[in-house]
Formats: structure tokens, sequence, C-alpha cells
């Protein structure tokens, strides 16, 4: 008996789920519909698909293997439906994620404008940070991914999306506010907020401006830039994030940004998995997104 799409789609969603229960409410069966139907596809492939560790389902070798097939599979049936029908396929969605910046400040209007452009509407967005990106994107669980720092993930293209400039703020009641000029040695012994691990902001702070200093100290470990500003505004100290984050808060006089020019623009990346199977939406997005990006954001 041949596979059917039935077989691969109940895999798939297992695979983002990564339990019978939840995959089989994502798919609208039941949970012994969806289990015989997995069942099936490992007796005629002759070899389980996944590990069953703690309840969930986690993929072995055989299932990392089958994955990418099975996702093209998937895409192009949708794209052939759609030759004979006018409506949009479910599969045409667009599974976006982006980095905290990104996500919050340069997608949303792109988004507009290719809606616009193309009457595309089906977008979802995830907005986490670019380690959290790259991992849905290695899992299958995101199409594109907008990510600020490239994490050590051989599975992923990456393709340049333009460039972001970072700036160091203050409260505006810090020594350090009412000076015209500073250098690197002014803000050394000072405490920072940064941001989680796996984040692209604390990576360039680590990069590019820990650095600088023979001495600092951490105040706070944060998930988000708006708690980084809340938090500098307060008093707790310094930090440094992207100008899109911290410029309402600049204007509205909450933070200074401090006299002292970072010279490294940080660079911005457009994640894609080396073996997704590109849609023609998917690529158009792509494109799109590239070509409506200028060289510095």
């Amino acid at each position: 008996m041949p596979l059917t799409l039935k077989q691969l789609r109940t895999f798939v969603a297992i695979t983002q789920h990564g339990t019978l229960t939840a995959a089989a409410d994502a798919l609208f069966i039941s949970k012994a519909a969806l289990s015989m139907s997995l069942a099936e596809l490992e007796k005629q492939l002759g070899q389980p698909l996944f590990d069953r560790v703690n309840h969930r389902l986690r993929l072995n070798q055989a299932g990392h293997a089958l994955l990418p097939y099975a996702d093209e599979l998937i895409h192009r049936s949708a794209e052939i439906a759609d030759l004979f029908t006018q409506e949009d396929s479910a599969f045409d969605t667009l599974r976006l994620g982006a980095s905290d910046t990104i996500g919050n400040y340069l997608l949303p209007p792109l988004l507009q404008r290719f809606r616009q452009t193309t009457a595309h509407q089906q977008q979802s967005l995830l907005i986490a940070n670019s380690r959290c990106v790259c991992d849905k994107l290695s899992a299958f669980e995101l199409d594109i991914g907008f990510i600020e720092s490239i994490p050590n993930n051989d599975t992923l293209d990456f393709l340049p999306f333009g460039s972001d400039t970072m700036v160091i703020v203050a409260a505006t009641h810090h020594p350090l506010s009412a000076k015209p000029a500073l250098t690197w040695a002014d803000l050394n012994h000072q405490s920072w907020l940064i941001r989680e691990p796996g984040s692209g902001s604390r990576d360039y702070f680590f990069n590019h401006v820990a650095t600088q200093f023979t001495a600092w100290q951490t105040s706070l470990a944060l998930n988000s830039s708006a708690s980084i500003i809340t938090s500098v505004s307060a008093g707790l100290g310094l930090a440094c994030l992207s100008l899109h984050a911290a410029k309402q808060a600049i204007k509205a006089n909450d933070v200074v940004a401090l006299p002292i020019p970072l010279k490294e623009a940080r660079p911005l990346w457009l994640a894609v998995r080396k073996d997704k199977y590109r849609s023609k939406m998917m690529l158009q997005f792509i494109d799109f997104a590239r070509a409506s990006t200028p060289s510095h954001l």
C-alpha cells in the first residue's frame, strides 16, 4: 500500500506538537485515529520514526530523514490543489518567526506592504529570541525566520537582511547623562541590563561593548527590550539596545542615548532551513522582504 498524504500530515503534526494528544487536536481528529495512522506509516516503512521518551515522541534518525520529504510533499499537494481552485489553501500560510527588534518594529510594516502588493493575508508571526527562532526553523515549525545573530546551526541558510544601529542608553538622572562627551573608560564599573541567552542584543553587547571594559557587572538579565527600557528608566543600570527599540523612550525623555557611538552596525539575517521545500509563496515573500529592506535600517 502506498504512503498517503494523510499519514504524512499525521507524521508532520506529531513532530510539531510532540504528543499524540496535541497533534490530534491540531488535526481535529481523535487520538486513536492519529495513533493508527502513525502505526500504519511506520509499518509500511518498516521502522519506527520516533523514540518514546516520558510520554513524548522524539524524532529518531529515520524520522529526521523523512521530515523534509514529508514537508515538501504536503506543500506540493497544496500547490496542485490551488491550480484548480480560487480558494487559498490552508498550507499557503507563511509561518514566520522573528527576534524581538525585527518582530516588533520592522516586520509589521513590511507585512502590511506585502499584503497590499500580493493580497496574500495568511501569515503567522512568532516573536522570540534568535536562538529560539532558529530552533523552530530546524524543527520545521516555522518557514522563515528573521534574526539578529547567527547561532551555531548547520541546518539553516542565512541571507543578509539589512543592518541595525545600536545605542547605549541610561536613565535621564544617571550621572553620565549630563556629560556632553564620553569615552569607554567612563563606562567602566557600571551595572548593565542585558538580554537573556539566545538574544542577538546580548550577543552584540558581549562581542562589541563588554570587550571595551576592564570591569562591569550585570544588574538584570531580561527577555525583552521593553522591560530593559523600563528598568533603565528606573535607574537599574545602562543598556545597549537597537535604536528601533529605544527611540520612542528617547523621544519621550524616559531614557537618554549616551554620546558614545558604536562603530559596528548589527547585521540582520533572514534564515531558512536548507532542505525546506520553498513554495512559490515562500520564495515570493523572501524576495519581497529582501528587496524591501534597505541596506541600513
